[in-house]
């Protein structure tokens, strides 16, 4: 399976970052920025909530969801174009945030802000695109694989590019809780997003995709 980065350069990731741009008035690269440094740490924060019985149950069942089942992603020129998203993308992704963050998700959001030059209110609205599209390629997969509850954390963990053998993607999980503590919003906002000077290690992985 394609990491998320992969992803974001294939045709499906430039036509989010294509309509997630004209959507909020913000250029391509920089939601596409945005785009790199946000879908990791969504991913992170299911890897983490999954860790548990419950938390992978939850996802197992919101993946089971007919409105994640895959279909999405070759419904996106309608659900994104014509300047104006879908107002049942942008409800189901405000959904799955709410669940996915919790009372982190401004806190998220302003981090990608500060470090994306994008005025937090456009970076709230890409990432409500955004998560519903990362929750039909994860539920496209789990019918693929036939992938049940126990096997959730690791289709989480071969998009984060924890299976397929890229250091650099697993770059990408390792940072999510560098300090071991178990709280990767901590660390993401903190560390990789909220300018420690640990930050140039994921910034110069997640920069140098679109070739900057």
């Amino acid at each position: 399976m394609s990491s998320i980065l992969d992803l974001l350069n294939s045709d499906m990731g430039r036509q989010l970052i294509s309509g997630a741009s004209t959507q909020t008035g913000q250029s391509p690269d920089k939601t596409a920025a945005v785009l790199s440094m946000a879908l990791p740490t969504i991913l992170g924060a299911m890897k983490r909530n999954a860790a548990t019985p419950e938390g992978a149950q939850s996802l197992n069942n919101a993946l089971s969801d007919s409105r994640h089942d895959g279909s999405i992603l070759s419904q996106l020129g309608g659900l994104l174009g014509g300047g104006s998203a879908d107002n049942s993308l942008l409800n189901d992704g405000a959904g799955i945030l709410k669940h996915v963050l919790g009372g982190n998700q401004q806190r998220v959001e302003n981090n990608i802000s500060v470090n994306s030059g994008v005025d937090a209110g456009s970076v709230g609205q890409i990432i409500k695109m955004a998560a519903p599209i990362l929750m039909g390629v994860l539920g496209n997969q789990k019918r693929k694989d036939n992938v049940d509850q126990n096997g959730i954390g690791g289709l989480l963990g071969s998009l984060m590019g924890g299976n397929n053998g890229n250091d650099d993607q697993s770059l990408i999980e390792k940072l999510l809780d560098a300090d071991g503590d178990g709280s990767i919003i901590d660390d993401v906002a903190g560390m990789v997003l909220g300018g420690n000077k640990k930050k140039g290690g994921l910034g110069g992985l997640l920069g140098g995709l679109f070739g900057k």
